[in-house]
């Protein structure tokens, strides 16, 4: 098959080779999987498929490696970052291209999340110089008590489809900057932009072998570097399913896990809110990346006495979304990343259609055909449609209806997950009194957007263990 070119200003950032030791290898193998544009379903290119043999020299690189970088100072390590910081930024166009073609989302998106990306290098390349110990005052006279931080050693990450140079960054950034190694293993949907980001941290200057990417079948990548003693910490964003597993597997040589997992997020529009920033709420929510983030509202809650002027705003401002390849001019809403999501999507809708619900927008795949799926908005949403207890991932704004907040607040709580919420109230005791109650490790009140480099971000319940961002994320 053919594969169709991506016109980058900088071709070598479309990289068809695995990083490992500072080199571009196509394993032992050379077996390889093509990458797909989900947008036009055409071959980008193709990485290679790992063996397990492929991780032994990626783990004694990353071992080698580490030993050197965590005896460079604090500074030295942060102006290294900085360089790859800024050069990511520099590169901020052609990263977006690729990611778009890649993953579908609008190059909008892929632009701020270039940007999103590279500002959590820069935080964490700041926070490098600022890891303190502490003076513990001591038990005996002839005794002095310092604790101080370490890198842990080398690490491994395993980053998702939907947020393919965040999710990186995010892990890489404090893991560098302590003085650890990392080997990242992105989602086979999206492997160039985390490729491209590793070919940057070249140009940047970091050390042979500091970040390795690996591409090729999760079991087959991932199990030598649980197994490996000498990989201390794991941190995986993906699926409570195989978060679990990865737990499992990890207390066998005792790592440290990170785990940022499934989400069904809540969204509470309370009758003192203002309607017209809910709804601009909810679309920036529930719409962006088409419904693909694990924080996105995949539940809202809207009390009755702004519950019908609330859905008939958001109905209308959900039918004006532009919907098409992420390359072409004001397109809001790009494909689902693959053939599965859209049958999880479209079941969803049926399902919802069968047990009463009113599809008052969308609701049926999209007549540009592939994984396209218009935009949907669900009024008279029910506890017993599978969309209440299971993540759509996909472009659907389901509405349940609410009388009282405590009735709200039971709703929103029902689930095994919480990783985030959000509600829209201008009553300061209801304000507190619901971001108390909520069960989820971010809530967002009055605004729809909650990810930032300089908060802590993570879950509770089935959505995880840790936090990544903030100062909380250096250790955690």
């Amino acid at each position: 098959m053919s594969h169709d070119p991506i016109a980058l200003a900088q071709p070598a950032l479309f990289r068809q080779q695995a990083l490992i030791g500072g080199r571009w290898v196509h394993g032992e193998e050379g077996k390889s999987f093509d990458v797909h544009d989900p947008a036009t379903g055409k071959v980008l290119g193709s990485v290679p498929s790992l063996s397990a043999r492929d991780m032994a020299p990626a783990i004694d690189s990353a071992i080698k490696a580490q030993k050197d970088w965590a005896r460079r100072t604090a500074a030295e390590r942060s102006e290294l970052l900085m360089r790859w910081h800024d050069l990511m930024l520099e590169h901020r166009e052609d990263l977006a291209l690729l990611m778009t073609r890649e993953q579908g989302k609008p190059l909008t998106e892929a632009r701020g999340e270039v940007g999103y990306a590279a500002s959590f290098i820069k935080w964490f390349a700041e926070e490098a110089r600022r890891v303190y110990g502490r003076t513990i005052p001591a038990s005996a006279a002839d005794r002095r008590l310092i604790a101080i931080q370490q890198p842990i050693g080398v690490t491994a990450a395993i980053t998702p489809w939907n947020f393919p140079a965040a999710m990186l960054a995010r892990k890489a950034g404090p893991a560098l900057a302590s003085g650890c190694s990392m080997i990242a293993k992105p989602a086979e949907d999206t492997p160039f932009t985390a490729l491209a980001l590793g070919w940057l941290a070249q140009e940047a200057g970091l050390p042979d072998g500091l970040l390795n990417i690996v591409t090729g079948d999760p079991a087959t990548v991932t199990q030598p570097l649980m197994a490996s003693t000498a990989v201390r910490k794991i941190s995986f964003t993906g699926s409570t399913e195989v978060g679990r597993l990865l737990m499992r597997q990890a207390a066998d040589t005792v790592k440290k896990v990170s785990l940022e997992l499934g989400g069904n997020a809540p969204f509470i529009v309370f009758d003192d809110a203002d309607v017209e920033a809910a709804v601009e709420g909810v679309m920036a929510s529930k719409y962006r990346n088409t419904g693909q983030t694990c924080v996105c509202a995949n539940r809202i809650f809207v009390q009755d006495a702004v519950h019908d002027v609330f859905v008939e705003k958001l109905a209308l401002a959900t039918s004006r979304l532009k919907v098409g390849a992420g390359t072409e001019e004001g397109v809001e809403q790009g494909p689902l990343i693959n053939a599965q999501a859209l049958e999880k999507v479209t079941a969803h809708v049926q399902d919802a259609r069968e047990k009463g619900g009113q599809i008052l927008v969308g609701g049926n795949p999209h007549a540009r055909g592939g994984t396209f799926f218009e935009p949907t908005v669900i009024a008279n949403a029910t506890r017993n449609m599978r969309l209440f207890d299971e993540e759509t991932f996909g472009p659907v704004a389901p509405v349940f209806r609410f009388s009282d907040d405590d009735e709200a607040v039971a709703m929103a709580n029902d689930t095994p997950f919480g990783l985030a919420s959000y509600f829209y109230a201008r009553d300061l005791g209801r304000v507190i009194r619901a971001a108390e109650a909520l069960e989820t490790g971010i809530v967002g009140v009055n605004t729809g957007l909650i990810s930032t480099e300089v908060a802590p971000f993570g879950g509770i319940k089935q959505s995880g263990i840790g936090r990544e961002g903030g100062h909380e994320g250096k250790g955690k």
